[in-house]
């Protein structure tokens, strides 16, 4: 269009934010890089960065996803590949000094996996851990366990609580909570996500009347497993129902 001149505008950036969390030795934990530029060098932040002129959001975050932890996104149509991860949108961020580049619009992505390896640094990160939410949520998010005292980056402690809070509200009616378990599971093993989850202890004979009531939710693979320990255990996998009815209601702590 000969009447549209782009330098007229200000600089506009988009990026994507991954909110990647897994269950480690019973804990929810999210992973965090040390960032090794500037703006906020040194300082911990979620992993991300600027979407690619040729390529959606969808396909940034997942290329992301790829370059931080070596998951890719899964297809819910397809078999659940060995290294798959969950891979949904979150929200938006677009505060205009939320970056003190330039203006840029962040399109937040929550990723969850089980339990994961020690993570790699990968990009222009200078370290990557995993890190307890709860340390990470502690006093507004100010503090990544015992390494740093700093903020996270960016609006970056923001991001991570709404991810976290997705998650907790979305397993008492769907089955997002399966995501953090492997292929076969036993009902103990679920149980102990959600209880990682929502930081609380579960009633193990009301949990399994509620997992297993709904048709279709869990489905028997046929196998056995003595890997928690004592009598062998039943184990399933994630059935075609994505809707836990009635839902599990998350206990007031």
């Amino acid at each position: 269009m000969p009447s549209y001149d782009p330098s007229t505008f200000p600089p506009f950036a988009v990026t994507v934010d991954l909110v990647v969390l897994t269950v480690r030795r019973h804990a929810l934990c999210a992973l965090v890089v040390r960032r090794g530029e500037a703006p906020f060098q040194g300082r911990w932040a979620l992993p991300g960065g600027f979407v690619r002129a040729d390529e959606d959001l969808s396909a940034a975050a997942a290329r992301e996803l790829v370059e931080e932890t070596g998951l890719c996104a899964h297809d819910p149509a397809a078999p659940v590949a060995g290294n798959g991860a969950h891979l949904e949108q979150l929200a938006t961020y677009g505060a205009p000094s939320r970056d003190p580049r330039m203006r840029v619009v962040s399109v937040a992505h929550l990723a969850l996996s089980p339990d994961l390896p020690a993570p790699r640094a990968g990009g222009d990160a200078n370290g990557a851990r995993w890190a307890s939410v709860d340390d990470l949520l502690a006093a507004g998010g100010d503090t990544v366990g015992e390494e740093s005292s700093a903020p996270l980056a960016f609006d970056h402690a923001r991001i991570l609580a709404d991810g976290v809070e997705r998650a907790r509200s979305k397993i008492e009616y769907s089955s997002l909570a399966t995501a953090f378990c492997p292929p076969e599971f036993t009902v103990g093993e679920l149980r102990r996500v959600y209880e990682a989850v929502w930081g609380v202890v579960l009633d193990p004979r009301n949990f399994h009347r509620k997992v297993t009531g709904t048709p279709g939710f869990l489905v028997p693979s046929g196998g056995t497993t003595t890997r928690q320990g004592g009598r062998p255990a039943q184990l399933f996998r994630a059935g075609s129902a994505t809707v836990l009815n009635p839902p599990m209601l998350r206990p007031e702590v």
